[in-house]
């Protein structure tokens, strides 16, 4: 299956060699035309404007073109985004990208020649068959082997070499500038700010919520069982008292209980004094079924990382328990060169909406951190939480 992917996607590559050798025949001949009709048009202003016009939707309908080239045949995911050119930037383009595209067919014709030559000789020695000049000496068909099978390879790294230039040409010149970059860059903090403080709001009410429904009635009930057995006591009722006591006694353990889970969910020790692993083991514990944790970070990850690794797996095992009706969830943890990946997975019903309120407040955390955050979760499941940030 692999040996199937790479052939395809190396064919997908030599045809958008084949295309761009095309286009780039063509775009020099547009050139050269559009240069003769521009010529006699500059002294008539009515002419040259309307023959300019007709130019540069041409030049915008071609640069359309290589830009779907370059997406479904070069596999540059980039090329959608570019959106932002104007002529003037389509023009250089072109300009630029015909050589390059030339350069692509030459080395074509080059390794397909190597590659007819190799199979010739190796035919006329194998049947006998050869012309009166090369006789079939096992030497030359070897000697003929090396030197094309050189030719193929210098032809590979060149055909390599020429895809990565033009993305590099393409990228240069419709891809977005740097004040371009820097807007986008302005919009996405300004975004994130916002996100910040509207996921710490959400959280400072949930923690409210937590305190009012939870530890607050455990407080209620205890006030209340501990005046219960006073009263018993002052009425000589001492068993009864004791009883009311052994109950506030239950019910104040029950309130450490909450109360330190509580705390947990703002923010555990457990990342400051013993790390994230440790902290992930914790969340695992606590669920009512099988949780597996693979860890495999060797350098530990700054803090604001790690506290967003946290709450993103502490939150998907939540969700995995109270909604997805799961029977087991595996938490995978690794990080690759700058990058740090958290994968969460459960065996549930899936259905889980990104949109949600626990979903969308860790969103918003992660994309504060410059990271990726992604739920694919169809209907029957099985649901993966996936953030990527970065570590350095």
């Amino acid at each position: 299956m692999r040996i199937w992917s790479v052939a395809t996607a190396s064919a997908r590559l030599v045809w958008g060699l084949v295309v761009g050798a095309l286009t780039a025949v063509a775009t020099l001949l547009g050139l050269a035309l559009a240069g003769l009709v521009l010529a006699p048009a500059l002294a008539w202003p009515s002419a040259r404007e309307a023959s300019m016009h007709r130019l540069t939707r041409t030049v915008l309908a071609f640069v359309e073109f290589e830009r779907h080239r370059l997406f479904h045949l070069f596999g540059d995911s980039e090329a959608k985004t570019y959106r932002g050119y104007g002529p003037e930037r389509a023009i250089a383009y072109l300009g630029v990208r015909w050589p390059v595209g030339l350069l692509g067919g030459g080395i074509l014709l080059l390794f397909v020649y190597g590659a007819a030559t190799i199979v010739v000789f190796t035919w006329f020695w194998l049947t006998g068959r050869h012309p009166d000049n090369i006789p079939p000496s096992p030497w030359i068909i070897t000697y003929l082997a090396v030197a094309c099978g050189f030719a193929l390879f210098l032809g590979v790294q060149g055909l390599i070499g020429v895809v990565r230039l033009e993305l590099r040409v393409a990228r240069r010149f419709l891809g977005p500038t740097p004040a371009d970059l820097l807007r986008l860059r302005i919009e996405q903090l300004s975004a994130t700010r916002a996100d910040v403080v509207e996921a710490v709001d959400a959280e400072r009410r949930r923690i409210e919520r937590d305190i009012h429904d939870g530890v607050q009635q455990r407080l209620v009930a205890l006030g209340m069982l501990l005046g219960r057995a006073r009263r018993s006591a002052a009425a000589g009722d001492e068993a009864k008292s004791a009883g009311l006591l052994a109950q506030a006694h239950d019910e104040s353990r029950e309130l450490l209980d909450e109360l330190r889970e509580v705390a947990w969910r703002v923010y555990p020790a457990a990342l400051d004094t013993l790390g994230l692993r440790d902290a992930l083991a914790g969340v695992a514990e606590r669920a009512p079924f099988p949780v597996t944790v693979r860890y495999d970070v060797p350098e530990p990850p700054p803090a604001p990382v790690v506290t967003a690794a946290y709450f993103v797996v502490s939150e998907a095992v939540t969700n995995a328990v109270k909604h997805a009706s799961a029977s087991r969830v595996e938490i995978v943890v690794t990080r690759e060169r700058k990058t740090m990946t958290v994968r969460v997975t459960d065996d549930g019903t899936g259905g889980a909406d990104p949109g949600g309120a626990g979903l969308t407040g860790l969103a918003r955390r992660v994309a504060a951190l410059d990271g990726r955050f992604t739920v694919i979760s169809p209907v029957g499941g099985p649901t993966e939480v996936r953030v990527t940030l970065p570590c350095a």
